[in-house]
């Protein structure tokens, strides 16, 4: 017994022996909310200037060995400001961890299984918070939530038709013919935002030839679907130098989205309901007629006039949004469920967008080592767009109202209406025809960490992540029979068109990481990893004419033609990385991602897109003494990324012929390049982030130098070889530009607070090189306007011809010095754009506002031609236009059309009140078992000021085409919301 006892001794003084020669300290304490006093759980203890951390348990408890006093303890969670504590003595203590105000600008993406502290990063990346998103205003859909948000980028409401359709372009234009939009990823999975026609051409004959493939269908962009009120955080890699993670599919750059989830703590309810009230921007009104000029247009003498436009437009509607949602976490599992329907009824009768989204996010954790996190979204939506914008049979709403005179009788007489003068009767067209969009989607992913190792040093995790998002977009469009330009016995008697888009994608990948952090303060993140990426669509379109009396079925017609268009494509590749942090004061980044597709003529080579950026904050050097700079960060980053060629630009396309009585093929007009490949984009950006006075006001200054190479151009080809074109990688394109930024605490009181954000940003374009002759792209023609790409121009100057009997020879060998029998009219750029965002919160008021400036940026206004052509321009008898002081507005601008384009390239820059909202929080005992309750008001676009001559200057005839999206032609009004608010938490 005597032998075991000392042997027991020994065993627990050899153990005992490395704590009395080192003397540790043990530092022990709890983690808190400041505000609520509530636990804040998982929050990393750091001793500065080590590895030797810890983490506060569920209860916020924590204990550090350290090896001696006084040291300084570093606390830091997501949410929540970064503390730094001196502690000189044993006692335990309690940390208050205060919200941050920009908690969601604590961490972003720097590849595709990390990220990283702002404060670190070397590029500028853009993020956009929840209460950003939807805290002012109730948003339509996440198109519109972006707006004025962030620098960098041209966002644009194609149509004030309800349920979506934007163009975004993020630093300039990247492309000639390719899809300029970013993409979309949504809690990792890649969702698709696709603008799918719906076959009306048949119809409008916008495109001419009955074609159903067109982009004027005024279709919405499937990021419509998204429905903001899900989203936590929205960041924004802008350029090649931030979105090169993503290789081939990142040059338009890279919207990520990260949905809501349980936070630890008791269980949310939370119960809102918005009452909205929609009306139209604004009304053109009618056209000050004279008697003389009524007769002149073959009108009645003295009669009775009828704005046909305020019968149509001056409405106002009432719309609502009912969202419930609950939440909650413990230290194992967090779960969020949050549903949301919405209900917009649009200004035109017949009009408006429904839409049911149903969201649940459950995480788990599993052990120590493994967690899984799934998400799932289903989306029911369905939207009437009217029918607006080109045609070229007077039959689209805009199109026919031009041409119609406000002294005809249009109303109906026993539910028969009169034909138009104008070809087709604006209110029957309305009343009848439908124009239906209705969409099922899932969207979903599972993401799994698997901590393979764990030591002081050093950690590995296998990262495992998959996404999936299917949807069936059914398209409904009928012009019945009893349409009064169908009763002439040869005419098409009537047309339904029925439309059919299955889309899925699915993405799979799987990543190592490995972090390790030495003594002396380096610490390395790496991380490997591969993925696949399949996406398939498939549309069938099937429009009947002739249709049998009332009927609509596609059956009961007379002629029935299918066109089906099927894009199937299959990405795959690799990404490595290498992040090197030095205490936070030298970061940089290497990496490097492979990329090939079934897109690429050579659907095995792999294409290469290398990143590499550099970020120094010198305040955080012993040697930094400011005061007044207390933060101070260059920084420089370079990437690469890519645009795939588009599906059919390496096959020869055929077309569909009956031959001697039987089904054969005969060859397009396209030839095919085996050769095809990507378009690629290299830039170089470089910038200076700095605070000061304790960051109560932090600036941002970055510049960006983006050239895109490769350029997928249509090239013309003899047409001997039995085509006429092939697309070809023939042109280079660069982009420069500048982006500022200041965040400010103006004040901050006990009942008081107010912070602002500025942000400018300006971009300008050159067409550096051009492999084939000049060429004009975009518009109708270019006696309308339309863009020339042109080498040493910008790519999105915007041209015409001229009367060349109305200059001298010195005239116009100034403004034509190419003699190509063009002048330049236009810019679509904008000079520069600015965004400022104000919080100001006093008790328990909440007044936030943003205004948005556009300074310049031309569009192409076809509206106004059209009515002055008719002669009920609301402004025909203005005066001011004509050089010579003889016409008329409006006389003028018709004997301008088709030859002179100068009249209808019109400023579009614009002043917006985009939001503004006014909340009161009840006090929380008022109401037994409530929480929080807020009531309120808010508006969208309540204010705008520009000089454009129509509806809005944010409008375009070709949806999504990003080149094309300043061509206006007789669109859906622009409207302005106010809304009413009530939100309750549980």
């Amino acid at each position: 017994m005597k032998q075991f006892s000392l042997s027991y001794f020994k065993v627990f003084f050899l153990l005992l022996s490395p704590s009395l020669l080192f003397s540790q300290e043990v530092i022990e304490g709890r983690t808190i909310n400041e505000a609520t006093g509530e636990v804040v759980p998982f929050v990393n203890v750091i001793e500065k200037g080590t590895s030797n951390g810890t983490t506060s348990d569920f209860e916020g408890n924590f204990s550090l060995s350290v090896e001696s006093l006084p040291t300084t303890l570093v606390f830091s969670y997501l949410g929540f400001e970064t503390q730094e504590i001196s502690i000189s003595d044993t006692s335990p203590i309690t940390v208050e961890m205060s919200e941050s105000a920009a908690a969601l600008d604590e961490v972003v993406v720097t590849g595709l299984a990390s990220s990283t502290k702002r404060a670190n990063a070397a590029n500028a990346v853009a993020s956009v918070s929840a209460e950003e998103l939807t805290g002012v205003t109730v948003q339509s859909g996440l198109d519109g939530a972006l707006s004025g948000k962030f620098n960098g980028a041209e966002i644009k409401a194609n149509s004030g038709a309800p349920g979506g359709g934007i163009s975004m372009r993020l630093r300039g234009v990247t492309s000639i013919f390719g899809d300029q939009q970013p993409l979309f990823i949504v809690d990792g999975v890649y969702v698709d935002n696709s603008s799918i026609g719906l076959g009306n051409n048949i119809v409008s004959q916008a495109a001419g030839g009955g074609n159903p493939s067109t982009n004027q269908d005024d279709a919405s962009n499937r990021i419509a679907d998204i429905d903001p009120e899900d989203i936590e955080s929205v960041e924004i890699l802008k350029g090649a130098s931030a979105a090169a993670i993503y290789g081939s599919r990142a040059a338009g750059g890279v919207v990520i989205i990260t949905t809501k989830r349980g936070k630890l703590g008791k269980p949310r309810v939370s119960f809102s309901q918005v009452v909205g009230l929609r009306s139209p921007t604004q009304l053109l009104g009618l056209r000050d007629y004279t008697q003389e000029q009524i007769t002149a247009l073959g009108g009645p003498v003295n009669p009775v006039l009828n704005d046909y436009e305020a019968e149509l437009f001056d409405n106002t509607v009432v719309s609502s949004t009912t969202r419930f949602s609950t939440s909650g976490a413990n230290e194992k599992t967090d779960y969020f469920f949050g549903v949301t329907h919405r209900d917009e009824p649009g200004l035109v009768d017949n009009t408006g967008y429904k839409k049911s989204s149903v969201r649940l996010n459950i995480g788990q954790r599993f052990n120590d080592w493994l967690d899984l996190y799934i998400t799932s979204n289903y989306i029911n939506s369905e939207s009437d767009r009217g029918f607006f914008n080109n045609g070229n049979a007077n039959r689209t709403v805009g199109y026919a109202l031009a041409f119609t005179y406000p002294w005809e009788d249009l109303y109906p007489v026993d539910g028969v209406y009169p034909p138009g003068g104008a070809g087709s009767n604006v209110l029957e067209t309305v009343a009848l025809t439908t124009n239906k969009e209705e969409v099922n989607r899932f969207i979903g992913s599972a993401k799994t960490n698997i901590k393979l190792l764990t030591g002081d040093f050093q950690r590995l995790k296998l990262v495992l992540e998959g996404g999936f998002d299917q949807y069936t977009l059914r398209t409904t469009s009928i012009f019945p029979r009893g349409l009064t330009y169908f009763r002439d016995p040869t005419s098409l008697g009537g047309v339904s068109i029925s439309g059919t888009t299955i889309n899925t994608n699915y993405n799979l990948s799987a990543f190592l990481v490995h972090n390790l952090d030495l003594d002396n303060g380096l610490s390395f993140t790496t991380q490997a990893g591969s993925f696949l990426q399949d996406f398939n669509r498939n549309t069938v379109i099937t429009i009947a004419t002739g249709l049998n009396g009332s009927q609509t079925n596609l059956g009961q017609s007379t002629n029935v033609s299918t066109n089906q268009t099927i894009q199937p494509q299959r990405d795959k590749g690799f990404f490595v990385q290498e992040e090197i942090n030095f205490r936070d004061q030298i970061i940089g980044t290497v990496g490097l991602r492979g990329d090939k597709s079934t897109n690429n003529g050579d659907a095995n080579e792999m294409y290469y897109y290398p990143k590499a950026n550099l970020a120094v904050n010198l305040h955080q050097f012993d040697f930094w003494s400011g005061e007044t700079v207390s933060m101070l960060k260059p920084r420089i980053a370079y990437g690469e990324a890519g645009r795939f060629p588009n599906f059919n630009d390496r096959f020869s396309l055929m077309n569909a012929q009956f031959i001697g009585g039987s089904s054969g093929l005969s060859p397009a007009n396209l030839r095919g390049n085996p050769d095809i490949g990507p378009e690629r984009q290299t830039e170089l950006e470089y910038g200076l982030d700095f605070g000061l006075f304790d960051n109560r006001l932090d600036f941002s200054v970055s510049f960006y130098n983006k050239a895109i190479k490769d350029l997928l151009i249509q090239s013309d080809v003899p047409t001997s070889s039995g085509f006429t074109t092939k697309v070809v990688n023939g042109g280079e394109l660069e982009n420069r530009g500048v982006e500022l930024g200041l965040n400010a605490i103006v004040m901050e009181r006990d009942n008081f607070s107010w912070n602002a954000n500025f942000k400018w940003w300006k971009n300008t374009s050159e067409v550096t090189s051009l492999d084939v002759p000049a060429f004009t792209e975009g518009g109708f023609a270019a006696s309308l306007g339309t863009f020339l790409i042109q080498e040493g121009k910008s790519a999105t100057q915007i041209v015409g011809t001229y009367d060349a009997s109305a200059f001298t020879a010195e005239e116009i060998a100034e403004r034509d010095p190419e003699g190509d029998g063009f002048f330049v009219y236009g810019n679509a750029e904008p000079d520069f754009q600015m965004s400022w965002y104000n919080e100001i919160s006093y008790k328990n008021f909440d007044f936030t506002f943003l205004w948005h400036w556009k300074q310049g940026g031309d569009n192409i206004n076809l509206t106004t031609l059209l009515y002055d052509l008719a002669g009920t321009t609301w402004d025909y008898n203005d005066t001011g236009l004509d050089p010579s002081g003889e016409l008329s507005n409006g006389d003028y601008r018709a004997s301008q059309g088709f030859v002179n384009p100068d009249p209808f390239i019109e400023d579009a820059g614009y002043f917006k009140l985009r939001e503004v909202g006014l909340f009161y929080t009840l006090p929380d005992d008022l109401i037994k078992y409530t929480k929080n309750i807020k009531v309120g008001i808010s508006g969208r676009n309540l204010i705008n000021i520009f000089d454009y001559n129509s509806y809005d200057p944010e409008v375009s005839n070709f949806g999504n085409n990003v080149l094309a999206n300043n061509v206006e032609v007789t669109p859906y009004p622009a409207s302005k919301f106010v809304n009413f608010h009530l939100n309750v938490n549980f």
